[in-house]
């Protein structure tokens, strides 16, 4: 079956149009300027929208201004990021505000070339700013544009590749309407979200471009779109201790590099251990403890690897030697301040609880 070719007329205007009557309110929609555009774009990133409302929120007051974000504490910014996971795009934010203030008058530059010159900022987010915020023509191509225009075009192409994502990017800038660059841009990435679904559940029904789409025309509309598979995650187990001393709960902080750094945990170590192997454990680290209790299993899935966790709890009775001081990167904070002031990742989720 010959696939049909798309035009603005046949394509974008359509989708343009259900666009203006479906778009969802969003807090950065309805006011986008380059800096929340941005903040958003960078939280949207393997984040549901739903999730990241309040969290844009609660970020935006804490940094109403790029000037802000760069003169943050660590701390402070990570604290804001708290439950959004994969701090790393944070700590990005944060470097990238500090360039923007030193050569770029705290200010984002309008095009996408010169976005990207930006650490943290790549063709995605650089086409999102540009066109969204100064309505300049960009392409903004993210999963769920990938999804639309591979069933569209029935494309078996394996979208993991850059080489796919290069020409989707070129796909969407021929049938870009100029005056509608960001609208265009979002539209796509809406379309995606709330009907163009993924896993095999498209609502062609719903669809503005239903009599457009070959994947449809064939029905294969679940067969796409195709990527390659992704290695399989590592499993690590741990045994995650909640060690309370004096209405204080022992952390530490995990290092500068690798997963979660810079972050704050609970003490740990590699393996599930028994009751009886933490109170000797304890010992060895000068530690008495009163009581030992068994507390939940949790699981978290990082991008490469899944912890698996065994959580217990422990009342110290008494600190026998300055082991812990000298050996271990321990500190001990009153809960109020654990719970306020310290970053401690969702991958403790269960166990935060306990603060």
């Amino acid at each position: 079956m010959e696939k049909e070719e798309l035009t603005k007329e046949t394509m974008a205007f359509p989708l343009l149009e259900w666009f203006d009557e479906n778009k969802r309110v969003l807090p950065w929609r309805e006011d986008p300027k380059p800096y929340r555009v941005w903040i958003s774009e960078i939280m949207l990133q393997q984040t549901r929208v739903e999730t990241v409302k309040s969290y844009f929120e609660r970020f935006m007051n804490h940094f109403p201004t790029i000037l802000d974000l760069a003169k943050a504490e660590e701390d402070e910014l990570l604290k804001a990021w708290e439950g959004l996971g994969y701090y790393s795009r944070a700590k990005n934010l944060q470097k990238a505000a500090k360039i923007l203030v030193e050569q770029y008058d705290a200010k984002l530059p309008m095009e996408q070339e010169e976005l990207l010159k930006i650490p943290g900022i790549g063709p995605y987010t650089s086409g999102a700013i540009s066109s969204i915020a100064y309505g300049r023509k960009a392409a903004a191509v993210d999963g769920n544009v990938l999804r639309v225009f591979m069933r569209l075009l029935a494309d078996d192409s394996d979208i993991l590749k850059e080489s796919v994502k290069k020409k989707t990017a070129e796909r969407v800038l021929a049938l870009m309407p100029e005056e509608r660059a960001g609208d265009f841009n979002q539209a796509l990435m809406e379309l995606g979200a709330m009907v163009c679904l993924p896993h095999g559940a498209p609502k062609c029904k719903e669809c503005p471009l239903m009599e457009r789409c070959a994947a449809r025309k064939q029905g294969r509309e679940e067969e796409f779109p195709k990527k390659s598979k992704n290695k399989l995650r590592k499993r690590v187990k741990r045994t995650i201790l909640i060690l309370s001393y004096q209405n204080q709960i022992v952390l530490q902080k995990r290092p500068d590099t690798g997963l979660l750094s810079g972050l704050y945990e609970f003490p740990g170590l590699e393996g599930i251990y028994t009751k009886e192997d933490i109170g000797i454990y304890l010992e060895q680290m000068g530690v008495r403890a009163e009581k030992i209790k068994k507390i939940e299993r949790a699981r978290h899935i990082f991008s490469h690897v899944e912890w698996y966790m065994q959580g217990y709890y422990v009342e110290i009775s008494k600190l026998t030697e300055n082991k812990v001081h000298e050996n271990m990167p321990w500190i001990f904070v009153e809960r109020k301040t654990a719970r306020e002031q310290y970053p401690i990742p969702s991958a403790f989720l269960a166990y935060k609880k306990y603060l």
